[in-house]
């Protein structure tokens, strides 16, 4: 069993990624689907799963001893059901129960950043850390938090939904119902959302997105704002930048809470490097409570990238099921 393979899914607001994982941490085999129709039915994402699922366990045999699922959304303290996703649709989901009827090895479920953090904590840039809070940034954030090796859900299993941090009374609607969230102003979506405005609004300082999107702006992406900011567009890079402003104060609010060694950003918007994390690490230092008399947590990229989550998953199904093979042994 300690040799076994596990597969990892991982399931966000735009895709289903899942990936063929060995005991070091190793991807061996990927599988991605998108996420169908904004999930507008939990069936019909759990059938994307089961399909991905399938591909997989074609490749790898017998070897694939777990299955672990990552899912963007509030998962109960059982790790059985989805209590609530904002991206998606599923409410008090039993997904543990409907995914076991269909796979034909075990099956455990948690949430998506939870999975990412234990990757990181495991074999990327938290080794080592005993105080560990990750915040991905991808269509929205997500976030999780270890503590001398153990993952922090929750008395109902909920910690860590930093995203949804209130930083503007009044502010952006959030999917979740709220206004103000964090996420809609360090968040992938944010992002693009400030581009494709001034584009729309016809901002000079935005022609060179708009041409690069031949004219339209619904055409632009996360990626596109980050390649050209790279590429040395100014407008790209004070883009990032307000978002890396962002992220630093709801960085500087957690440090105040929480007090850990590390924070690890990940998710797609991190790919942006230093274009967004010094500006988020300018911004920490200047809010961060206490400042100039007391340690100050590292602000540090997530060394796994997008397959975070898919390793993490895979390694915590791993363990789970060589716990619950050692319970029935002894």
């Amino acid at each position: 069993m300690s040799g076994g393979l596990a597969i990892g899914i991982d399931i966000g607001g735009t895709k289903v990624a899942g990936g063929v994982v060995d005991p070091g941490g190793v991807v061996v085999a990927r599988a991605r689907r998108d996420t169908p129709h904004r999930s507008t039915s939990p069936s019909v994402v759990e059938d994307t799963i089961v399909d991905v699922v399938a591909e997989l366990i074609d490749g790898a045999g017998d070897d694939v001893v777990a299955v672990g699922i990552g899912a963007a959304g509030f998962v109960a303290a059982d790790r059985a059901t989805v209590v609530f996703a904002p991206h998606l649709s599923w409410r008090d989901e039993p997904l543990e129960a409907n995914l076991q009827r269909r796979v034909p090895v075990p099956i455990s479920v948690d949430n998506d950043a939870n999975a990412a953090a234990w990757a990181e904590w495991r074999f990327g840039a938290a080794q080592g850390d005993s105080h560990v809070v990750m915040v991905n940034l991808g269509t929205g954030i997500g976030g999780a938090m270890i503590l001398d090796g153990q993952i922090m859900r929750g008395r109902y299993g909920i910690a860590g939904e930093f995203g949804h941090m209130q930083v503007v009374p009044g502010g952006q609607r959030c999917e979740c119902g709220n206004k103000g969230c964090w996420e809609q102003y360090a968040s992938g979506n944010a992002l693009v959302r400030e581009a494709r405005a001034m584009m729309t609004a016809g901002s000079p300082m935005a022609t060179d997105l708009l041409n690069l999107v031949g004219g339209d702006p619904s055409s632009l992406t996360g990626p596109m704002i980050t390649e050209a900011a790279r590429d040395g567009d100014a407008t790209a890079t004070e883009l990032l930048g307000e978002i890396g402003q962002w992220l630093g104060i709801g960085i500087a609010n957690l440090a105040a809470a929480l007090d850990p060694g590390v924070f690890v950003i990940g998710g797609g918007v991190s790919a942006a490097g230093d274009l967004l994390l010094e500006p988020a690490r300018t911004t920490f230092r200047r809010h961060l409570t206490g400042r100039g008399y007391r340690p100050e947590a590292r602000i540090v990229a997530a060394a796994l990238g997008n397959e975070a989550g898919l390793i993490g998953a895979a390694d915590l199904a791993r363990r789970d099921a060589l716990e619950r093979a050692a319970a029935e042994g002894a």
